[in-house]
């Protein structure tokens, strides 16, 4: 039994002598001459003059007993052993002003035992480091530092808080299966062998995606699942093999329904779990200008140094490795950092260059404008009088500034810049603490070719709904079709996508003859879902929201394994399991599984 801090656990049904009144976090000098129990771990104890003080902890706070000598050495205990204590509340003369409970005590009357504990691996406190894979293999411990349980209990809040904001929209909240269908398109799928289909596979979801759209055929026109995802692919700071994202689905909609409907939810979980004002209705920006202007289709509107075409000075310049790019077909572009001349010394600017290469340019040209030749960087004799002049005007540059080019492939040139704004956005920190910057991109790319396997793909799924319904008529430029996509972007991290949906069997079937997938192949991966459109399918739309990442963010954090209770490694590895596992040739056998992994040393 549990209960909300400041109240009493006493009241309700026969409880054993050892079960708490009350939790570590509530007692206050209020509560001055109550008897009570209290049920935790011992966090710490000290012996001053004869009087034993020992710290209890659960996850509502700490709470100070003491103990006389006497009473010590008939019971006998250590740190993160389980008590129960039972006392008096009393004043305490040494009072704690850090400490919640920290202006009482409880003078205990009796201590029983509940469990015994080994040693920690590591002090269970918010100031101590700990490796990472040692946090892992001891989750359990690990989960026991008040700030561990803060973003669990945050996380919980903040799921709770969006379940009912859509309940407020009337959305309906529907389980859809874990075990299901293979559709090899996109990340790979976890498969699962079937014991009583032999040579048969289910797969783990990637999202709940068909489903959600077939429910919006079954009439069930407004849709939501706080659901759990699975992709086999290589893990970062915010992936992880199985994560929680919101999802819902709406019919009879457009775009800005969808907006309308997660703007609401998000403004009103916001002032509910963080005091938060946000400002709706968030800021569009299309696919095509965040590239332009940012370099990426995630961006951090926190702060300038956007990109900026100088085509029209390289014309005027005497820089022919700009001049030749321009000709080629390719595009020159700079950003401009304010005051960046002299934040950013020469070597400083080496890790650029770095950072530059791992994006794929050759090397970064840089500038940096001064007054009567103090000019500096590798471009500076081609930035002078007339040139420099014209520049400037590109740019809106000023004596003291750091000018940063890029010069290639559209596509290379966004990388490198965009990766570069990024950088020194965080390093010169240019962003507003405490600033939340929601944004929609939209009108992505309908398809993304892809040169290894030379083929094309959906650069989404291939159920969202083209901005053109002909799709380019008969011949058409996969290259240059938009799509009715959509991300929505939180300080430069995609939260999450979505897409109004291909409601139309005649355009879904052209969809898939321009992705290569011919009637038959398209029958045997997404026949269900093609059967059901032939139903009556309304327009529909939806989107799926990164819940793991979403939590993160507004504790800001950067990576997502520490708002989920049990997370994986960047390998995929639970330490604390031992997972995955080799299994006995028997449990492979009842699958109708053979393993060619040679065996486990």
């Amino acid at each position: 039994m549990t209960a909300a801090p400041g109240s009493s656990l006493s009241d309700g049904p026969q409880r054993e002598a050892w079960q708490r009144t009350h939790t570590c976090g509530v007692l206050r000098p209020a509560n001055i001459g109550e008897s009570v129990v209290l049920n935790g771990w011992v966090a710490g104890r000290r012996n001053l003059g004869g009087i034993f003080f020992i710290d209890l902890r659960d996850r509502y706070g700490v709470t100070q007993f003491t103990l006389t000598e006497e009473q010590s050495e008939q019971i006998k205990f250590s740190t993160e052993w389980v008590l129960s204590v039972r006392g008096t509340v009393c004043e305490r003369e040494s009072k704690n002003t850090e400490l919640p409970t920290g202006e009482i005590e409880v003078r205990a009357t009796e201590v029983e035992v509940l469990s015994g504990s080994e040693i920690p691996p590591f002090e269970i406190r918010d100031d101590v480091k700990v490796a990472d894979d040692i946090r892992l293999r001891y989750r359990y411990i690990d989960l026991r530092r008040p700030s561990m349980q803060h973003k669990l209990v945050h996380r919980s809040k903040f799921i709770n808080a969006i379940r009912r904001a859509f309940e407020r929209q009337e959305f309906v909240e529907v389980e859809t299966p874990i075990l299901t269908k293979a559709t090899p398109e996109g990340a790979r799928d976890y498969l699962v062998p079937s014991r009583v289909h032999a040579g048969s596979f289910y797969a783990l979801p990637q999202s709940p995606q068909i489903f959600k759209q077939i429910l919006q055929v079954a009439g069930l026109d407004r849709y939501f699942q706080v659901a759990r995802c699975f992709r086999d692919e290589d893990l970062r700071a915010d992936r992880q093999p199985e994560f929680t994202q919101l999802d819902m689905e709406m019919s009879f909609v457009c775009e800005e329904d969808v907006y309308a409907a997660w703007e609401q939810v998000i403004r009103e979980v916001f002032a509910e779990t963080m005091g938060v004002e946000l400002t709706v209705p968030f800021p569009r920006l299309t696919w095509r200008e965040s590239m332009d202007r940012f370099g990426n289709d995630k961006p951090d509107t926190r702060f300038g140094l956007e990109l900026v075409d100088v085509a029209d000075w390289v014309a005027v310049s005497d820089f022919g490795v700009f001049q030749s790019v321009l000709e080629d077909g390719g595009r020159v572009r700079a950003i401009r950092v304010p005051g960046g001349g002299s934040a950013i010394s020469r070597g400083q600017i080496k890790p650029l260059e770095q950072l530059a290469r791992d994006h794929g340019a050759k090397g970064l040209a840089w500038w940096k404008p001064g007054e009567s030749g103090g000019a500096a960087g590798p471009l500076a004799k081609f930035c002078a009088d007339a040139s420099g002049a014209k520049l400037r005007e590109v740019l809106g540059a000023e004596d003291g500034d750091l000018i940063l080019f890029s010069a290639g492939p559209e596509r290379q040139v966004c990388a490198v810049l965009g990766a570069l704004r990024t950088h020194l956005g965080a390093k010169l920190e240019l962003t507003e603490p405490g600033t939340w910057n929601f944004l929609w991109v939209t009108s992505f790319p309908m398809f993304e070719f892809d040169g290894d396997s030379d083929r094309w793909f959906a650069a989404h799924h291939p159920f969202t709904a083209p901005t053109d319904p002909s799709l380019g008529g008969a011949d058409p430029d996969r290259g240059a079709l938009e799509s009715r996509a959509y991300d929505l972007v939180l300080n430069g991290w995609e939260l999450g996508s979505g897409s109004i949906r291909i409601h139309s069997q005649e355009v879904q079937a052209r969809v898939f003859d321009l992705l290569g997938i011919g009637p038959e192949e398209a029958q045997a991966k997404f026949g269900f879902l093609l059967d059901a459109l032939a139903q009556g399918a309304p327009p529909h739309g939806g989107f799926a929201l990164g819940l793991d990442r979403l939590v993160a963010l507004t504790l800001g954090l950067e990576q997502i394994r520490d708002v989920i209770a049990f997370p994986k490694t960047t390998s995929a590895a639970d330490l604390m399991c031992g997972a995955p596992s080799p299994v006995s040739e028997e449990q492979l056998s009842e699958v109708h599984v053979t393993s060619k992994a040679p065996p486990a040393s």
